[in-house]
């Protein structure tokens, strides 16, 4: 075999094999001289790969553990293992995988021969994996596509819906996905908005890489799970709470903090109830707790929470309302 670079993969595949190969087996099978291997095993270390020789009747050479992590060869089972795994683990909440599963995934699937993309799609389309909670589920797909992009500096399209149901097209610079959860999120410059938004990619649909690259532009935050994590949980305006409770003032005392809260008794079976709140399910589960009767005068907010868990416990007991 005279074509170096050739002859090189072939030595680096037979020595991926966990075993020792004798210096005169790995000639043979290239059919060259033992010194050419020696030769190719130096060039082979040259560029970072690290082959262990022994001596000895018995000795031989192997690829053992190194400092870092050289390119891998792998044959098509191989490959075909590796991304199938790599897309069953994005598409799931496992904590510290799933964003280097989908930046994996994007590289594997870069160099992924069409024989082998054609059986990964179609071992994907045969299975359906059970999932766990009733989180939000992403395609991989989509993950993959997305990490791409923010990998690339390249723009991508893609149809949106929001919280409110309301849809729209967007085009948008990606800067990095951040899984948060069960959830995944698109940090990125919206070019129709001129600013910065959050993405939920569970709620987007259609993406397209378009192809046309951009400069990074500076991010209003430290990095991008900085940015969620502000963006995600902003406190939402205090509320002022006003409410009757039918049970001394005493109990509600022990109940709530009163730095934060004004009790005043009506009589000794009764008292007023005034505080701030920032959650309006948080007060109502500790209105509940009180193991009382009481009516809130405000906020509405509250008032309509309540409602809605007075109808939901109905349902619950097959109770009309």
């Amino acid at each position: 075999m005279t074509d170096t670079p050739a002859r090189l993969l072939n030595l680096l595949s037979l020595l991926q094999t966990p075993r020792e190969w004798p210096g005169s087996e790995l000639a043979e099978r290239l059919g060259v001289s033992p010194r050419t291997i020696r030769r190719d095993v130096d060039r082979l270390r040259d560029l970072g790969y690290p082959v262990q020789a022994t001596m000895g009747a018995v000795g031989g050479y192997r690829l053992v553990a190194g400092t870092a992590m050289p390119p891998l060869l792998l044959d098509d089972e191989e490959a075909v293992a590796i991304a199938v795994g790599l897309r069953a683990a994005a598409g799931h909440a496992v904590v510290g995988i799933e964003e280097a599963s989908v930046r994996a995934l994007g590289k594997l699937l870069q160099v992924l021969p069409g024989r082998l993309r054609h059986r990964v799609g179609a071992l994907n389309a045969a299975t359906v994996p059970l999932l766990t909670g009733d989180g939000p589920t992403v395609d991989p797909d989509d993950l993959t596509l997305l990490a791409g992009a923010v990998t690339n500096r390249e723009r991508v399209r893609f149809a949106y819906r929001a919280g409110d149901g309301a849809e729209s097209r967007r085009s948008v610079e990606p800067e990095r996905l951040v899984s948060v959860g069960s959830r995944w999120y698109l940090v990125g410059f919206d070019l129709d908005r001129d600013d910065w938004r959050l993405f939920r990619v569970d709620r987007l649909s259609e993406p397209l890489a378009t192809g046309a690259r951009f400069t990074p532009r500076p991010l209003p935050a430290e990095d991008a799970a900085a940015y969620v994590a502000g963006k995600l949980h902003r406190p939402s305006p205090a509320r002022a709470l006003l409410a009757t409770v039918h049970t001394p003032a005493a109990h509600v005392r022990r109940r709530f903090n009163q730095g934060d809260a004004e009790i005043e008794p009506i009589d000794e079976h009764s008292c007023r109830l005034r505080s701030r709140t920032d959650s309006v399910e948080w007060t109502a589960m500790r209105l509940l707790m009180l193991d009382c009767e009481f009516e809130v005068h405000e906020p509405p907010e509250l008032t309509a929470h309540l409602r809605d868990l007075a109808a939901r416990a109905n349902r619950a007991t097959g109770t009309a309302a």
